[in-house]
């Protein structure tokens, strides 16, 4: 997924697909399953690397600098005790659907330059499953699988949820 246009319209989709989101509420804080994050904490854990795009990554890129990402344990748990701080799942939800459209149109406001200049992420210039040279606008596609990724799990864990109680 190269194209500038696809990847931001695909990824400008989690905005409304988690707007439109209707999950039980005592599916919201359960695991998905044994051992796993609950959905409100899946989706503090895409709201939390939205925020990282925003706040770390892309001016990172803007200046001419590389990508780097945090230790995802430790930032992932960040995300958890979030959602499991009380914030209720309408204001999550909405907390994830603006902050995926401030990131859209600061990725819509960057030139096509700067989304194909080359990268290094976390000291590798190129993806070690695919061989593709990273970029900003690679890294953004990578983020669309694991936006997908994580609407499955929801998707999957919100309708089980439904019909099994």
């Amino acid at each position: 997924m190269n194209d500038i246009s696809t990847v931001l319209d695909e990824f400008e989709s989690a905005s409304k697909w988690a707007r439109s989101l209707d999950v039980a509420r005592h599916a919201w804080n359960r695991p998905i399953a044994e051992g796993k994050a609950t959905i409100a904490g899946i989706v503090s854990h895409l709201l939390n690397w939205d925020r990282y795009l925003i706040i770390y990554t892309i001016p990172s890129v803007l200046k001419g600098e590389d990508i780097l990402f945090p230790e995802f344990n430790a930032f992932n748990l960040s995300a958890y005790e979030y959602a499991e701080s009380g914030v209720k799942q309408e204001r999550l939800l909405a907390e994830f659907a603006d902050t995926r459209m401030e990131l859209c149109a600061l990725l819509r406001s960057i030139g096509e330059a700067d989304l194909l200049r080359a990268v290094s992420v976390n000291g590798a210039s190129h993806c070690p499953h695919t061989g593709s040279p990273y970029s900003l606008l690679y890294v953004m596609g990578e983020f669309v699988d694991h936006d997908r990724h994580h609407q499955k799990q929801i998707e999957l864990a919100a309708s089980t949820r439904s019909v099994s109680g």
